[in-house]
């Protein structure tokens, strides 16, 4: 399976089903109003400048879709066709979206995407504003559809979304408490990294993985299986981004530059695996230029040549791959036909050895 080319085809058709939910331009026909009119009277105007206005700004800089992609898989191994699933597979793209809105304001980054952060354009105010909207938005499909789902589906999305949205609070504290330094990250092991992760970029990849399971009827073993792959899958993503922040020019590029999550004193398993193992002089050294939140080039450079010197970047590259390969034990036995199962492993292979 071509895996780009099936990312490529799947995005315009999360992006029209986004629209239909959270249009460019809100008008009194907006499947908002008719879920919940206003009581008083459609003032359009404020809420397309300050919600549609810089969540399309965000949602139009592109991403690679994958999480509603692996929403559509699941459901399409399960034996529901697209035409069931994309509506309700915008839920964690538009959340993921959210959460970058957010991030950037929290980590006082520059760059998203090749152009200022949302909040550079639009201010604070309105960016953390429409960042929280992108949180609840993505409902709207449940809500509209709601006659077609039973009691019991209803139920267990809105459950496995309450839990999801917790999961990703909780990730974000422990990131943000290691990296701006009020709690101990000089010791973290690797378990503690990993239930970062598991948190924070695990979650909508789970949240997806579920729900489309929920949706597509399957049982209630089943939707954990498929969850706990896709955690699986979220980590070693995560795992490779951290990989390609400090090595991948490209894909460094639209963050401002080789190295960003070294001027934001990231505690990545990169790091950790480092401070571990590097001598004293090397992690003494490694852990000031993290200190310093710099942007300087050659203190980012000479960060990454100290991470390189101890074999960081392979030890995580094998890491990552294992997590998904050990994953696959349980739900290769209950997916229905070996076509799904291959479309899910080459899906999965792609995220943790793309390039950008």
């Amino acid at each position: 399976m071509d895996i780009e080319k099936f990312l490529t085809e799947t995005a315009p058709q999360i992006d029209k089903a986004i629209e239909k939910y959270i249009p460019r331009k809100f008008n009194k026909n907006s499947v908002l109003f008719k879920v919940t009119p206003p009581r008083y009277s459609y003032n359009l105007e404020p809420l397309n400048k300050a919600i549609a206005d810089p969540i399309w700004d965000m949602l139009d800089r592109g991403g690679k879709r994958w999480r509603p992609a692996l929403f559509l898989l699941i459901c399409e191994a399960l034996g529901k066709k697209d035409g069931y699933c994309v509506d309700f597979a915008v839920i964690p793209e538009v959340i993921h979206n959210g959460t970058l809105v957010i991030d950037d304001i929290e980590d006082s980054s520059e760059m998203r995407r090749g152009k200022p952060c949302t909040y550079k354009i639009y201010q604070l105010d309105m960016s953390v504003n429409a960042g929280n909207a992108m949180y609840y938005l993505p409902l709207l499909p449940i809500m509209e559809n709601r006659d077609k789902l039973s009691v019991e589906a209803q139920r267990d999305v809105y459950e496995i979304y309450v839990q999801e949205m917790i999961n990703l609070s909780m990730g974000q504290a422990m990131d943000i408490a290691w990296h701006r330094g009020i709690a101990n990250a000089d010791a973290l092991s690797e378990q503690d990294y990993l239930q970062m992760c598991a948190y924070k970029t695990g979650t909508l990849a789970r949240m997806s993985a579920k729900l489309a399971a929920v949706l597509a009827g399957a049982d209630g073993k089943l939707v954990e299986k498929l969850g706990r792959l896709a955690e699986s899958i979220g980590v070693a993503f995560q795992m490779q981004d951290d990989i390609l922040d400090l090595t991948g020019e490209e894909f460094a590029k639209s963050k401002g530059g080789v190295g960003g999550d070294i001027s934001e004193g990231k505690r990545s398993l990169l790091v950790i695996y480092t401070l571990q193992n590097a001598n004293t002089d090397d992690k003494k050294r490694l852990l000031e230029i993290l200190g310093m939140h710099t942007f300087d080039q050659k203190l980012r450079d000479e960060a990454i040549a100290i991470i390189k010197k101890y074999g960081a970047f392979d030890h995580v590259k094998a890491l990552a791959e294992k997590m998904v390969v050990d994953s696959w034990t349980d739900v290769d036995k209950l997916l229905p036909t070996p076509e799904a199962k291959e479309k899910l492993k080459a899906f999965a292979e792609f995220l943790i050895k793309r390039k950008k």
